[in-house]
């Protein structure tokens, strides 16, 4: 089990394996829209442990294992003993001897932390409450396509210091690139994270001074999974945390802005930008679908030798 490779965090594959990792997303998506035949996997089994709601998520690795000639099993808590309080290790050790790969959305982090421990398959995490690295691959996909190497670069964050926000700060690390976080008081990520990585990220509570000459601008909903009986108090505290127009001309006159989805329109982000013609954003939805069928190819064949 301690050999078998997961996705946890970014922080579990280097630089190098990351930017590959990126380019094997956008190759694979030109073979898809070609046509190609991707089915590399035949017979692979994806179980598929979902404690939390799903649109992107379940759809994206749904049709990428079936594109990659696999099938996925929906597992979530009401139809399994996870539900009943069998243990996660228990749990990790049949299923991960009946499937060649799991993918896990869960509440605490040390959850997925738990089950991978005790696989003896590739375990992603497809979202916890501490970290969203399948986003982060589709996004700094999303950017390579459309501006090139984001190395250098600066990179704004505006909003509540989330799982998307930490992600992002592994990001700025692995991607090398600077990070400036915009949140209200209180609402700033994991303190330790933040201190590991202060020689590229900081904060910033005015979000005009944070994205000032940005080259990519990034929010999330201002109440994630779990917290929607906080959302009328972060409404007040968050409304100056916006993406709209204003914000973006203190950007740099190229900058690109991006938003994981679902989305409140004239909440965090505004409906103008939400619908713009050239918005990204949709780019960045349907590369989920690419960068993860690149992910789950790189640890299927690595767990094969």
């Amino acid at each position: 089990m301690s050999d078998t490779r997961h996705f946890l965090t970014l922080l579990d594959f280097s630089p190098q394996e990351l930017q590959q990792l990126v380019q094997r997303a956008i190759e694979m998506k030109r073979e898809h829209r070609a046509g190609q035949d991707q089915r590399a996997f035949p017979g692979t089994s994806l179980a598929m442990i979902f404690s939390k709601s799903s649109t992107r998520t379940r759809v994206s690795f749904e049709a990428g294992i079936a594109q990659l000639g696999g099938h996925a099993m929906f597992l979530s808590p009401q139809d399994t003993q996870l539900g009943r309080g069998e243990p996660i290790e228990d749990s990790a050790r049949v299923i991960s001897s009946m499937v060649d790969i799991v993918v896990i959305r869960t509440f605490g982090h040390d959850i997925a932390q738990r089950f991978a421990a005790n696989s003896t398959v590739p375990v992603i995490n497809a979202l916890t409450d501490d970290y969203h690295p399948c986003q982060l691959l589709a996004d700094m996909q999303t950017w390579v396509e459309h501006r090139g190497s984001i190395a250098g670069k600066s990179v704004c964050w505006v909003g509540d210091g989330n799982n998307m926000c930490q992600s992002y700060i592994n990001a700025a690390r692995q991607f090398d690139f600077e990070l400036r976080i915009a949140c209200p008081p209180g609402f700033e990520p994991n303190a330790e994270l933040l201190k590991a990585n202060s020689d590229r990220v900081r904060i910033e509570h005015d979000p005009m001074v944070a994205a000032r000459g940005s080259d990519l601008l990034v929010t999330d909903v201002w109440a994630s999974m779990g917290q929607e009986e906080e959302q009328l108090e972060r409404a007040a505290l968050f409304k100056p945390y916006q993406i709209n127009s204003e914000l973006m001309r203190e950007a740099a006159s190229d900058a690109l802005y991006m938003h994981c989805l679902p989305a409140h329109r004239g909440e965090e982000i505004s409906a103008q930008l939400m619908d713009a013609p050239d918005t990204v954003i949709w780019d960045e939805a349907e590369n989920r679908l690419h960068a993860q069928k690149a992910l789950m190819e790189t640890l299927l064949l690595a767990n094969r030798t």
